[in-house]
């Protein structure tokens, strides 16, 4: 039995999609937002793509994004929205999204956190994806409360902060493969955010 060698060549970081100050998302891979403003943090990571965006959601989700609500972020005309009657289908729908790569992000709200082997899935379609289309597919599920869904490349919270005068929202990364935990404080509109590190 031979032996893998070894190589000595430095560590080279995923290309990355940025978003805003400190909130950079290595592309072709799975991404964690939580929190009570996760569709908000979904849209600032739409905003920093280019071409088309697939949403997929629950059909008995009641809620939908108003296309009002969204064009300051991105327009409504690159979204193709998508629902399903199972949390299995949920999977299925983003792991073929991302498989294709035919999209630049793929969004599942989620109504529970998935496990380690749909999140793997799930990489490794990304990672197809990026060889298969003409884009490097970034996908991003949305989970309730503080998420959890074990193995994914990021995980970000999201929760407003707002002031009487102004908007504001509190942004932290709770996980990264390879950045430590931290919090920032996000105000501003799309396209001139102003972010502080918080601590």
């Amino acid at each position: 039995m031979s032996a893998p060698i070894l190589a000595r060549r430095p560590h080279q970081p995923r290309p990355g999609l940025p978003v805003l100050d400190g909130l950079s998302l290595p592309l072709a891979r799975l991404h964690e937002g939580c929190g009570p403003a996760r569709h908000t943090l979904a849209m600032l990571v739409a905003h920093a793509t280019r071409g088309p965006v697939f949403w997929i959601a629950p059909d008995w989700q009641g809620s939908r994004p108003n296309p009002d609500g969204m064009a300051p972020f991105a327009a409504p005309g690159r979204f193709t929205f998508v629902t399903c009657r199972r949390v299995e289908d949920l999977l299925w729908t983003l792991e073929e999204v991302l498989r294709s790569g035919a999209v630049s992000l793929a969004v599942a709200d989620l109504p529970e956190p998935p496990g380690l082997t749909p999140v793997r899935r799930l990489h490794l379609a990304a990672e197809t994806g990026a060889r298969a289309g003409p884009f490097r597919p970034l996908g991003l599920i949305l989970t309730p409360d503080d998420g959890g869904a074990p193995g994914v490349e990021t995980r970000w919270h999201m929760a407003p902060a707002h002031a009487p005068d102004a908007p504001a929202w509190r942004l932290a990364r709770r996980r990264a493969r390879t950045a430590p935990p931290a919090e920032w404080h996000l105000t501003g509109r799309p396209g001139a955010w102003h972010t502080t590190q918080a601590g």
